[in-house]
């Protein structure tokens, strides 16, 4: 597929540069044509304040242009105004080499493109397990690793280890000075989290370790081997523990960053002699940069009074590091961090470094009363996975009696990933949202079991149907709907990648399977005969191949059986 060149999106390329041709505007607004065409341009709304003519009219008057156009008309598609919009439909070419794709291995993934891409993710704090509301920043950030390797990018998936803040200080007192011994059966970031949770109650009672807290902070600030080993080792503990956790979501990291690592590479120092020299830099009692000319109340403090530098320095020459070495970095935060992630991205324009993209998301919770909470703190990640596969078993179970139980526990395993992942994904990060375990286990309505079944389904009569010959012809108006669908693929894909929005994919991945549950429910397929059934089985083919592409982009496992 490393060849290939997606139909559509090289037709709508045509049709790009066709537009800017004929309106002398480089921004020609072309998008989804919805249903009433492939593509529709609003660009006339643009024209009309221009030039002070109805938008109508302006529509009007491109569409007879466009159409008498030699690199339009070479497409075979079709141009009508309707008010304001001008609206492509296209010949059905593009869909005969859309499916001729579409049944190869590999459908939807685009050319090598060159540009390395560093996207960071989870770097959740590591004194206790991950919970609910971390596991949206995993599964959106893994299943964008997905999309840009899919798009033809270089990537480089990294996990930031904080490793010499406070909270691990605490941590590292209390196994120094508590009863910290591992317990049987005891998952190790469950482990760090009791002796993270017994140090905070010791320091309520006795304030004075504070002090010998501030002191193990100094140390490692000033490279103390021995200091540093206990941080190191107490943090590994936590991360072996987030490590059974992440593969339980289907996650992976290709490295994991320590930041500590900045202090000892001299990268930290350098970063604030960097800032030293800009002028909103107040160097008083503590190192900050008052950006309040950039709308900042607050200021940024870089370095404390005593000395040592802040989160945010080392989250600088982390940064800095990175945008030295990819063409493109991202990173995945929670809403919580949306003032000190903004600063940070302005410290770098203003350092004339290159500053991240950030997909910032809202945060997941359960309905009220779904799950105990352990003591009323917060759910873990690891009850809620618990949880769903016993649901999710409970479900299977009554669906599919007849399996042997080692089968129904193998199907709830990824039906209980399908519903986590896709529940999570499909909402746009900018909203908050609820988990419900009812919807998120609907085999019949919007949900990641529900496209899994429609594979599933598609698996099933392509094995009743035996051998047949691909036939790449289309008759009915469900057998064009269907393939318009599966054609779409490759430009969801690369709109994801451009935009960041993972959802897009989610919403892409529900509406192919009801496309094909609809096509399914209008036309004979296994009954048809002769031309009629090759090419309705070839549609087959190409939409369980298409679902499958897109489920396993989603990091969900495409089942053939459920």
């Amino acid at each position: 597929m490393e060849d290939y060149q997606d139909p559509l999106n090289k037709r709508k390329n045509i049709i790009v540069k066709v537009l800017q041709e004929s309106t002398g505007e480089q921004d020609v607004q072309l998008v989804d044509g919805g249903e009433h065409a492939d593509l529709a341009s609003t660009v006339a709304f643009t024209l009309a304040k221009k030039q002070k003519t109805s938008p109508v009219q302006i529509a009007q008057n491109l569409v007879a242009i466009i159409s008498n156009n030699p690199g339009f008309q070479a497409t075979g598609a079709r141009t009508v105004a309707k008010g304001p919009y001008i609206n492509f439909t296209l010949d059905t070419s593009y869909l005969i080499e859309s499916l001729q794709a579409a049944v190869q291995p590999g459908y939807g993934s685009h050319k090598k493109k060159g540009i390395r891409v560093v996207l960071e993710h989870t770097s959740a704090n590591p004194n206790g397990p991950l919970h609910v509301g971390h596991i949206r920043n995993s599964i959106i950030g893994d299943t964008l690793a997905r999309v840009f390797r899919k798009a033809g990018y270089g990537l480089e998936v990294q996990y930031y280890v904080n490793d010499m803040g406070r909270q691990i200080a605490i941590v590292v007192w209390g196994f120094d000075n508590l009863d910290s011994a591992l317990r049987e059966g005891e998952k190790e970031d469950a482990h760090i989290a009791r002796v993270y949770i017994a140090a905070n109650r010791e320091i309520e009672k006795d304030p004075s370790i504070t002090q010998q807290v501030n002191t193990l902070m100094q140390l490692v600030e000033h490279g103390d081997p021995v200091t540093m080993k206990k941080f190191r080792r107490e943090v590994s503990r936590c991360l072996d523990g987030f490590a059974v956790t992440l593969k339980d979501l289907n996650v992976s990291h290709d490295r994991f960053v320590w930041e500590s690592d900045f202090i000892r590479n001299g990268y930290t120092d350098r970063i604030i002699a960097m800032i030293k020299k800009l002028p909103q830099t107040q160097d008083e009692e503590t190192l900050a940069l008052d950006l309040k000319e950039f709308g900042f109340g607050n200021k940024y403090v870089i370095r404390r009074s005593d000395g040592t530098s802040v989160y945010a320095a080392r989250d600088l020459a982390y940064h800095d590091w990175k945008a030295a070495n990819f063409d493109r970095v991202i990173d995945v935060l929670g809403a919580d961090h949306k003032l000190i992630a903004s600063q940070l991205q302005c410290t770098m324009k203003l350092l004339g470094k290159k500053a991240p993209e950030i997909v910032h998301f809202e945060f997941v919770s359960l309905p009220e009363g779904s799950m105990s909470t352990r003591a009323g703190k917060f759910v873990s990640a690891d009850d809620l996975i618990t949880e769903i596969r016993k649901r999710a078993f409970d479900e299977v179970t009554v669906r599919r009696p007849e399996l042997d139980e080692e089968m129904r526990k193998s199907i709830a395993q990824s039906v209980g990933l399908a519903a986590i992942r896709y529940d999570i994904i499909k909402v746009t990060p900018e909203k908050s949202t609820v988990f419900d375990w009812k919807e998120a286990l609907d085999f019949e309505r919007q949900s990641g079991p529900y496209i899994q079944y429609a594979h599933a389904r598609a698996c099933s009569i392509l094995a009743k149907a035996g051998t047949f010959s691909l036939c790449y012809e289309l008759k009915t108006d469900q057998e064009i709907a269907l393939a318009r669908q599966i054609a779409k693929f490759p430009s969801v894909i690369e709109k994801v990648a451009a935009e960041l929005h993972p959802h897009v994919l989610a919403t892409y991945s529900r509406e192919l399977a009801d496309t094909f549950n609809t096509f399914y429910h209008y036309e004979q397929v296994l009954k048809s005969e002769g031309n009629t059934r090759d090419r309705r089985l070839t549609l087959v083919r190409a939409v369980q191949n298409t679902l499958k592409e897109s489920l396993e982009t989603l990091g969900i496992d495409a089942i053939s059986t459920m």
